[in-house]
This record gives C-alpha cells, structure tokens and sequence, in this order.
C-alpha cells in the first residue's frame, strides 16, 4: 500500500507538532507549514503531498485564502478544512472553493485518518484518469 503524504498548515506550533507525532505514528509521512504562504511554498517543493490539513483561522493569509490559492496552483490536491472556530458561511465558503471536507478541532484521530484515506483515494483516481488520458492521446497520435 503506497504512503499518504500530507501537508498540516496551522499557526500553533504545539499543535502542528503533536498533530506530526501522532499521524506520523499512523503511518503518514507528514510535512508541516505554520502559514499559509508556507505551506504554497511547500507545496511547490514537495510534489509528494496529496492532501493537505488546513487550519481556518490563521494570520496574514486564512485558510480560505491559502485554499483558494492551493486549488488554483495545485488542482489535484486534496484539502481538508480543520478548525476549532467554524461557522457555517465558512464551511459552505470552503466547499464552494473545492475544500475535500471541513473538520471540527478537536478532531477525532479515527475520523481524521478516515478523511485523509478518502481525499488521498480521490487524489489517486484523478492522477490515474489524467494518465490515462495522456496515454489514449498518444496512441491516437500515433495510429
């Protein structure tokens, strides 16, 4: 079974570093951004990650802003929103922007892992329709 590499984008150190510790320990390679701009900048670096865990509620640039920006510059990557301050109108702005799903903090480890499992499976199913599709035009290109 192929690896899941994530992305955890949140401000509070603490919590990035527990949260890296215990999905680590599930078996994820997991790389860790503590804004928004870090986490385009890792993103740009690490071609590896499949899905991201985005914080709502961050200074400089919000989770919805760096969403925003992650879709439009890494369209296969798969977002998980996570917050401990979600309202509705941010939930409903996140899945407009192509959010995978949005998660309450504290977040259940079982459901979390669930989540990322799905949004990877997803990832992985795109990359293989676009090979696909890459490898049909060739052929046609070369009958």
């Amino acid at each position: 079974m192929k690896t899941t590499h994530i992305l955890l984008v949140d401000d509070e150190v603490g919590f990035v570093e527990t949260m890296r510790k215990r999905l680590t320990k599930r078996g994820l390679t997991v790389k860790i951004a503590l804004s928004g701009t870090e986490a385009l900048d890792r993103l740009a670096e690490e071609t590896k990650i499949e899905v991201v865990v985005l914080d709502v509620k961050m200074p400089v640039m919000d989770g919805l802003e760096a969403l925003r920006e992650i879709k439009t510059r890494f369209p296969l990557t798969e977002v998980l929103m996570l917050t401990g301050h979600a309202t509705i109108a941010d939930a409903i702005n996140g899945m407009k922007l192509g959010a995978f799903d949005y998660l309450m903090k504290p977040c259940d480890m079982d459901r979390l892992m669930a989540k990322v499992d799905e949004a990877a499976a997803k990832r992985r199913q795109h990359e293989e329709k676009i090979a696909a599709a890459r490898i049909h035009e060739i052929t046609l290109r070369r009958a």
